[in-house]
């Protein structure tokens, strides 16, 4: 049989692995009783070895037990799809005995998407008051449902060391882990979110395996210089921040080896798209260094790969350099759809955070709102909560705002200005888990969130659900928003007061004005430059009573929009404190 791995098929299962430098390779397991030498695998000639096992079958536990001279040790399988645990055996798993249900979802266009990053072990406690797991998170997916999520993306499900981690070390690339519930269980939420209209993204990891509990080291006994053998640098390439165990990306194999990984979270967990961890240190040995060409091909190859045989899908780069060639489709680049865009994150936290209203910088946050790569609006990921931007010495952003109060009125004001910036700005709009109800403190994998926030804070939830149905269109009020059009209207660095118009066709129900107030005073009559003349009806504001019963100090109205002889087009607008107005014409 074609493939790697353990091949189910009827009347038993083929295995095959890649061991070049092995003497003899046995696989043993339940169904020949563990016996060391009853299942030998025959050489293939290529470094690959292979058996077909007749009367093996799915749900049994199994390791291969390779030879190298006068060593022996046993392997999980590189490619095996469920483990009992990230040290205990590989369990044969038939990808195709999940019942899918005609799950046939297609993502919606990348302009109208909107991004929720979730961690499966904290999103939803379990009940038993450990790890959550992707049941847990399931049977929360009504609420992102409600919110107006249409997207999930979940931070890496790969079997990893210990039953906490963020999923960044992963030890099995191609099992599900085990504490999470498994691969059928993982199957069974994609189903699930995807009857809900949400698609599906899945953070991955190819910048760096393990460290701990990794197979992969040594793996068929060879390495040079003490590093990492087959799967591995073996020179100073090796070097990571997490480990000396950067993948060898000039070898065919191990490209192989990542490139059949990526395509089977798509083809066998019907996921919608992929978000590359860190890509820095896969196109560059350090992540300010030069290029590592090697890198730059492989990212280039997997992701046409899956933009020639899953069109539609979306990848998703975490690279935070401001490199136009991570999204260039050509042989320079790494042709993905979008990234991480470092140059709205950092700015808007800062002007949001920032106290002191004088200390702002509100052409910053211009930059940061028309920054784009590619001359494409939609190349770039924007947000102000990360698992990264609230941990490693960073908190969430109310907490970052007001430590000693994250749930009061400077906190929820300017927190949820910066929100409404991203759902707003040019660019995918992400936000992270909790940040809806002002999830407060910093990111750990072993505290989960406050569900209780969600009830108290529920007029905050309530505005970015409006936020989120404006960015979305869903009213058909804001087109203006999925477009790829962006002008600044107005700025004033003293009164920290800034309008832009955003539009795809322009015109009616189209053409959408934002203006923003970072300012702890209510600015009134401010005249602003309008597209069109006539009566700008106010879609959201973000002040108004309903989202806290701390908001609602400022007056907003509809605009009048006059062109003022020959001066241009204007309206007096008045913005409340730390506020956002929408506006768009019938």
């Amino acid at each position: 049989m074609d493939g790697m791995g353990a091949l189910v098929h009827d009347g038993g299962v083929a295995f095959r692995v890649w061991a070049p430098h092995a003497d003899e390779v046995h696989v043993v397991g339940d169904f020949n009783e563990w016996n060391d030498t009853a299942t030998p695998l025959a050489s293939e000639g290529n470094g690959n070895w292979y058996a077909d096992v007749a009367g093996a079958q799915a749900g049994q536990e199994y390791k291969y037990l390779i030879r190298n001279g006068d060593n022996a040790f046993y392997r999980i399988d590189p490619q095996v799809r469920q483990v009992t645990n990230s040290v205990g055996n590989g369990v044969i798993y038939d990808p195709e005995s999940f019942d899918w249900q005609g799950d046939d979802f297609t993502i919606g266009n990348h302009n109208e998407l909107v991004i929720y990053e979730l961690h499966i072990g904290s999103f939803a406690p379990s009940g038993d008051g450990g790890v959550g797991t992707l049941g847990d998170a399931a049977a929360r997916l009504d609420h992102l449902e409600q919110l107006g999520i249409n997207v999930v993306q979940i931070m890496p499900v790969a079997e990893f060391a210990g039953d906490m981690s963020w999923g960044y070390n992963p030890a099995h690339v191609f099992a599900v882990e085990s504490a999470y519930g498994g691969p059928d269980a993982f199957k069974e939420f994609v189903r699930q979110a995807h009857a809900r209209g949400m698609a599906v993204v899945l953070d991955v990891v190819y910048n760096h395996f393990g460290p701990s509990d990794l197979d992969l080291w040594q793996f068929d006994g060879w390495s040079e210089d003490g590093k990492g053998g087959i799967y591995f640098y073996n020179d100073w390439r090796s070097e990571t921040p997490w480990g000396d165990t950067r993948p060898d990306y000039g070898r065919g194999e191990v490209r192989q080896f990542i490139h059949d990984n990526a395509l089977m979270w798509l083809r066998e967990y019907h996921l919608d798209g992929l978000r590359y961890d860190m890509t820095p240190y896969i196109r560059s040995v350090r992540a300010d260094g030069e290029d590592l060409p090697e890198g730059w091909s492989l990212l280039h190859w997997v992701n046409s790969s899956i933009r020639e045989q899953f069109p539609g899908k979306i990848l998703i780069a975490e690279d935070m350099h401001r490199d136009p060639r991570i999204t260039q489709t050509d042989d320079d680049g790494a042709a993905f759809h979008a990234q991480w865009d470092s140059s709205f994150v950092h700015p808007v936290r800062e002007a949001v955070i920032t106290p002191d209203d004088a200390s702002r910088s509100m052409q910053d946050v211009v930059h940061a709102v028309t920054m784009r790569y590619n001359d494409n609006a939609f190349h770039r990921v924007v947000y102000t909560e990360s698992h990264d931007e609230v941990a490693n010495g960073r908190a969430r952003v109310p907490y970052e705002i007001d430590e000693g109060d994250s749930t009061g009125w400077y906190a929820q004001k300017r927190s949820t200005v910066g929100a409404a910036l991203a759902l707003t700005s040019p660019g995918i709009p992400m936000i992270f888990q909790g940040q809806e109800f002002l999830e407060g403190g910093w990111f750990r994998d072993d505290v989960p969130l406050d569900w209780a926030q969600n009830e108290e804070f529920h007029g905050v939830v309530r505005l970015y659900r409006d936020l989120i149905m404006l960015r979305r269109n869903a009213a058909g009020l804001t087109k203006g928003l999925t477009g790829h059009n962006t002008e600044i209207l107005h700025g004033d660095e003293e009164r920290n007061t800034l309008a832009y118009h955003r539009w795809a066709d322009g015109g009616p129900r189209d053409s959408t004005v934002v203006m923003v107030n970072l300012s702890h005073d209510s600015v009134e009559g401010l005249p602003v430059r309008m597209p069109a003349t006539g009566l700008w009806k106010l879609r959201l504001n973000s002040d108004a009573r309903i989202y806290s019963d701390a908001f609602g100090d400022g007056d907003a109205f509809d605009l009048d929009a006059h062109d003022e002889a020959g001066m241009g087009i204007f309206a007096l607008a008045s913005i409340p404190a730390y506020s956002v107005l929408i506006y768009s014409q019938d």
